[in-house]
């Protein structure tokens, strides 16, 4: 048998190997997973609508592929609208998780209500399906649109303010709806500043791959 190794999907295209790699060195550093990550092409700001996900799609069934012939035990799609996990878990001989779905159930074991912070005013389909009337809302930070914006001066302090909406309508706990947020290490800020838990998709991605890779 192979030994576990959890394959990760960035759905933003990059030739850093640093950032392509973060998403999987957090997963790592918390659950000691090994990982090998890699980047879709063509796409430099990620996926942040409707055209930019069905333009991602292929790709990432493409790629997640070839990461199970490189050895692969498990994939993760690190992007919390779960761009191609059905197509993905049918198609892959292994198991395959999806960020978002991932984030929302690992909130409502928390227990509360959630508060869903992404790129945009509605969360992302797979996070409201499994949050159901758990969920508070949903708000991106000030001049936030794509992944990429995240990685702007100021951008911390414009996710922590909007996270401070979300709680004060009564969110006990935030949801980080894009997996750049974990990129820019945006849930310290938010338990130091707020005193609520973060869930963070890309490691609620992460614990339940420990899971299925057993």
């Amino acid at each position: 048998m192979s030994d576990p190794l959890l394959g990760i999907v960035r759905v933003v295209t990059s030739d850093d190997p640093a950032f392509v790699g973060a998403h999987g060195a957090a997963i790592q550093a918390r659950y000691q997973i090994a990982t090998t990550s890699a980047c879709i092409p063509d796409q430099p700001h990620g996926i942040h609508d409707a055209a930019t996900e069905r333009a991602a799609e292929p790709k990432i069934l493409d790629l997640a592929a070839g990461l199970v012939d490189g050895g692969a035990t498990a994939i993760l799609i690190s992007c919390a609208a779960d761009p191609a996990l059905a197509a993905a878990r049918a198609a892959l001989p292994v198991p395959v998780v999806g960020a978002g779905s991932a984030a929302a159930a690992v909130a409502l074991g928390l227990g509360g209500r959630v508060g869903v912070l992404g790129l945009n005013a509605e969360p992302p389909a797979p996070v409201a399906a499994v949050l159901g009337d758990r969920l508070v809302g949903s708000l991106r930070p000030a001049g936030v649109h794509r992944t990429t914006d995240l990685l702007e001066p100021g951008a911390v302090d414009r996710a922590v303010d909007a996270a401070r909406e979300l709680v004060s309508a009564g969110a006990e706990a935030i949801l980080f709806a894009c997996t750049g947020m974990t990129t820019i290490g945006l849930a310290g800020p938010i338990r130091d500043r707020l005193g609520v838990p973060a869930v963070d998709a890309v490691l609620a991605g992460g614990l339940l791959a420990s899971y299925a890779m057993g």
